[in-house]
């Protein structure tokens, strides 16, 4: 039996010989789910449907979009943030130009600006800037959702949980029909025990004296 295995995005269970691996990802997918690469068309060179998704159509996203979600994540406990130079580059993944740290008018709450943006969109303003010291202080002005993600409510409604109701178990009394019954049941069995014993058929039990005598046919010594 040929071995088999699932492809990554149909979950179809195919032998071997009808799976490829993706050369961007290295997982196996079956023949129905892999495209020649979008780039260049080469046919030897098979990619996934999500790799290929991703060449077509990339996620755009700009230098500052990481402290745009940074921002939405801490309004969500409080109303000022203080952030280094250095804490922000590690933030953006990037290093700040050095105009950011000679100017103020870098940090301007201005739309025009790219950098502003960033901040503004997030619903949090440049309170105070301290170039010597390398730092600055964010303000937030309105409330944005956070970038947290949420989980998808169920959509059968569950009710809260309730427990069984308690039973409270109480002794009963016996009906007096049934103490009748089991004090007839009790007479009964006294009475069949002090009947005398009854045998079955005509035999009857023969008294001491007649167990001595000889039987007929048998003859004394």
């Amino acid at each position: 039996m040929p071995f088999k295995d699932e492809c990554k995005i149909c979950g179809r269970v195919l032998p071997y010989s009808y799976l490829r691996r993706c050369w961007k990802c290295g997982k196996l997918f079956c023949v129905d789910c892999m495209v020649p690469e979008v780039s260049t068309g080469d046919i030897k060179r098979l990619l996934c449907l999500n790799c290929a998704r991703k060449t077509v159509s990339p996620k755009t996203r700009t230098k500052y979009g990481a402290l745009t979600s940074y921002l939405k994540f801490r309004a969500a406990f409080t109303d000022f943030v203080r952030l280094s130079f250095a804490q922000i580059d590690g933030i953006i993944g990037d290093n700040l130009p050095m105009i950011a740290y000679r100017s103020k008018s870098w940090w301007e709450n201005s739309l025009e600006n790219e950098h502003a943006k960033a901040w503004l969109e997030a619903g949090w303003k440049i309170g105070e800037v301290n170039l010597k010291e390398g730092y600055a202080i964010f303000q937030k002005v309105k409330d944005t959702p956070a970038t947290t993600p949420k989980r998808k409510a169920n959509s059968q409604s569950k009710k809260p949980f309730k427990p069984a109701p308690s039973r409270i178990m109480k002794k009963r009394k016996p009906s007096k029909t049934k103490i009748s019954k089991l004090y007839a049941r009790l007479k009964n069995i006294e009475r069949q025990r002090a009947a005398p014993l009854k045998l079955r058929g005509n035999l009857k039990p023969k008294p001491a004296q007649e167990k001595k005598l000889f039987q007929k046919k048998e003859k004394p010594q």
